[in-house]
């Protein structure tokens, strides 16, 4: 390219960024912060707690580049000498964005990745099932809430060491910072109440009660002036005024399995992005007033949630599904899909995750140009396991092949077992339920229980068993089929099947 070219793409590009993304940051960072326009620099990752994998995805084409392997299925991470990690579920990044931090939870770890490699460079083991992990603003320390305990251990941010604990109420369930810095927000899966703590000193100074206790996701706006929090149990999502008095401000019914939150800015405002996982849906909000603007149905379970460096996109796992969902922010629609592993969890959108390539002329040029072959992709592997699972409904036996079925399954293969998890709604209230086997597709005949389950407060939950289920619902080889149903009761005591299997 000659140099009068060259110069004359400099100067486009840097009249395109200092005019179009100018102060509009977007979660987590500050509002003042420039918008970062999407490249192939840019990561999408996402953590899997049942192929024990995080997937590493291009958001500029919504390929899936591959997968950092963490962990073994089943049954090699049964074995009394296992190293790998278990229930790969938490999720946060540097502000540097050269580090992600990965929180497994059943093996207690916060495995600290480096972007350009994709390497595991550090693991720090925690106390009990942490479920979050989360930088501060400055990069100085990451505090990860320990959710099987009552605390948060705070680790050095480059030696990764716990250097202190901050004791909160029993089960914290994820923090995140306010953009200028001053406050962490812990809110709790076990209490109604969430914790604002000064980042300086990490002494709580607000306590603000949640309407119910299981809190699993919680947002800042850029402008650090709100706060989101959502409730899993009951079906809400609160919001707070992120300064002092820290008062609640709304609070919203958002349905069952409400999981994770994030803010979206862009040319239309600024938004909260809500996913239901009981709704199979993303519900949109305005932060001025509350109002709801868009409802977008996304696929099966939608849980992680983040925004692309412009707020241009906004990106979804799909717990039941496996797949990541790209969303257009201004038309709130789905544009794209890819694969990813094994029941997504936690999800971030990292820009400029991976540098620019050496010699390049700037950062603005190689934002336009595709990165090499190779760069950014070391360390990853295929899908492999991690990619194959099955899918199916469960809807009440009235209920016409038309209607929305309640209830989504996954059955994610571990090698001759599957796990397969449900995500139950369209049940009453607190009452004790049964998942299980039936000879016949009405839920009638010769039943082997599978899990016994409540219902929360939403008449919602997420069960969880594992088998050879799949062989079973498809009627695989010379095996005699089964159905998966759900009825009233205990084993012992249950009634009719109010939901049956539909393919």
């Amino acid at each position: 390219m000659a140099r009068s070219s060259i110069v004359a793409v400099l100067l486009l590009t840097t009249a395109l960024v200092g005019t179009r993304y100018a102060v509009a940051g977007q979660a987590p960072s500050a509002a003042s912060d420039p918008d970062i326009p999407m490249s192939h620099q840019d990561r999408v990752y996402s953590a899997e707690q049942y192929s024990n994998t995080v997937s590493v995805t291009d958001p500029v084409d919504n390929k899936l580049l591959g997968t950092i392997r963490l962990g073994d299925p089943l049954p090699a991470n049964l074995s009394p000498l296992y190293k790998g990690q278990l229930l790969v579920h938490g999720m946060g990044f540097s502000p540097d964005h050269r580090t992600i931090a990965v929180v497994a939870i059943g093996s207690n770890a916060v495995n600290f990745i480096d972007t350009a490699t994709n390497a595991v460079k550090h693991v720090t083991y925690v106390g009990r099932s942490p479920h979050e992990a989360f930088y501060t603003m400055d990069g100085s320390e990451v505090w990860v809430v320990v959710r099987g305990e009552n605390y948060v251990s705070v680790l050095d941010g480059k030696t990764y060491e716990e250097k202190t604990r901050i004791i909160v109420p029993n089960g914290p369930g994820m923090t995140i910072f306010s953009p200028d810095g001053k406050y962490g927000y812990v809110c709790s899966s076990f209490t109604p109440e969430t914790e604002v703590i000064t980042v300086a000193d990490h002494k709580i100074v607000g306590r603000v009660p949640q309407a119910s206790p299981f809190c699993p996701n919680i947002a800042a706006t850029p402008d650090s002036k709100q706060v989101w929090l959502t409730l899993k149990d009951s079906g809400k999502t609160q919001v707070f005024d992120g300064q002092p008095p820290f008062a609640l401000l709304k609070t919203l019914d958002t349905g069952p399995i409400t999981n994770h939150v994030n803010i979206v800015r862009n040319a239309n405002g600024m938004f909260a992005y809500v996913t239901i996982g009981g709704l199979n849906e993303i519900k949109v909000f305005r932060t001025d007033n509350f109002e709801q603007v868009a409802t977008i149905p996304v696929g099966k379970l939608p849980h992680g949630i983040w925004p692309s460096g412009d707020g241009t996109r906004v990106y979804v796992g799909l717990e039941n599904e496996d797949k990541i969902a790209a969303i257009d922010t201004l038309k709130n629609e789905v544009i794209a899909t890819s694969p990813i592993g094994q029941a997504p969890q936690a999800l971030v959108y990292v820009p400029d995750a991976v540098p620019a390539a050496s010699g390049a002329i700037n950062s603005a040029m190689t934002r336009m140009m595709v990165v090499p072959e190779g760069l950014g992709t070391s360390n990853l592997q295929p899908l492999g396991v991690a990619g194959q699972s099955a899918q199916l409904w469960l809807a009440s036996p009235e209920a016409k092949k038309e209607e929305r079925a309640p209830t989504s399954v996954s059955l994610s293969d571990q090698g001759l077992v599957q796990v397969l998890e449900a995500a139950v709604t369209g049940l009453e209230p607190g009452k004790p339920y049964l998942i299980a086997l039936a000879t016949e597709p009405s839920g009638t005949g010769a039943l082997e229980p599978l899990q016994s389950f409540m219902t929360n407060p939403a008449g919602a939950a997420v069960v969880s068993t594992i088998g050879p289920i799949r062989q079973l619902v498809r009627g695989e080889g010379k095996i005699p089929r089964r159905y998966l149903v759900i009825l009233p009761g205990t084993p012992d005591n249950h009634g009719a099947a109010v939901q049956v299997q539909r393919e």
